[in-house]
């Protein structure tokens, strides 16, 4: 009798362990499963501009060819290099890398990003082709600039309305978040390992 009362004692532990474990298991995955709908939106907005910046570096690219090869204006050539370094900028500041924020503080700030974006689709827009050849890479630049001067815009009024604060607060909320999610998925690993420990010492000394 005293057997099968600690067999279902053991029985009733290692029932109440896996039903803890999974509701924990179940509350990490809810954690996991709950993205900041505004940090997505943020993020994809960041993917447009950056894409939009990837064009405008091509075009400038051609069209510095274009000019050196042609011998049509050389100071044309050099300022779409400038245009092609400054843009490569913005691409940088759409990943928010660590290494490029670090020496570049300023463009953590969205008002700042955004004159830097209008800066570029201006450059990007000047020096139209006179001579009325290839129409098309015309028309890419006037696209490509267009489009990367909304986004400077876009990004330029939320800075101004704090919106990138607001976004920088999530950010480190999130962080903040996954960081104790993990934390505590190792208190429960741990705590598992712990109890599977007890549960051995208790079969041995049945």
């Amino acid at each position: 009798m005293g057997r099968n009362g600690e067999g279902e004692s053991v029985g009733r532990t290692s029932s109440s362990s896996s039903a803890i474990n999974s509701n924990a298991h179940t509350n990490n995955t809810i954690l996991r499963t709950r993205p900041d709908p505004f940090l997505i939106v943020c993020r994809c907005f960041s993917v447009i501009t950056a894409l939009t910046a990837i064009l405008c570096i091509a075009v400038n690219v051609f069209s510095a060819i274009r000019s050196f090869k042609d011998g049509s204006d050389i100071f044309d050539g050099i300022f779409r290099c400038y245009a092609v370094v400054i843009a490569c900028f913005v691409v940088l500041a759409e990943t928010e890398w660590k290494f490029v924020m670090k020496f570049c503080q300023v463009l953590e700030y969205w008002a700042a990003r955004g004159m830097l974006q209008i800066f570029v689709a201006v450059m990007t827009r000047a020096f139209p082709d006179y001579y009325g050849v290839q129409k098309e890479l015309v028309l890419l630049e006037g696209i490509s600039s267009y489009m990367l001067m909304a986004c400077g815009v876009v990004y330029l009024v939320s800075g101004l309305l704090c919106i990138g604060h607001l976004k920088r607060v999530r950010q480190r909320e999130a962080i903040t978040r996954d960081q104790a999610v993990k934390d505590l998925e190792d208190l429960e690993r741990r705590r598992e390992e712990l109890e599977q420990l007890l549960l051995v010492e208790r079969v041995e000394r049945v």
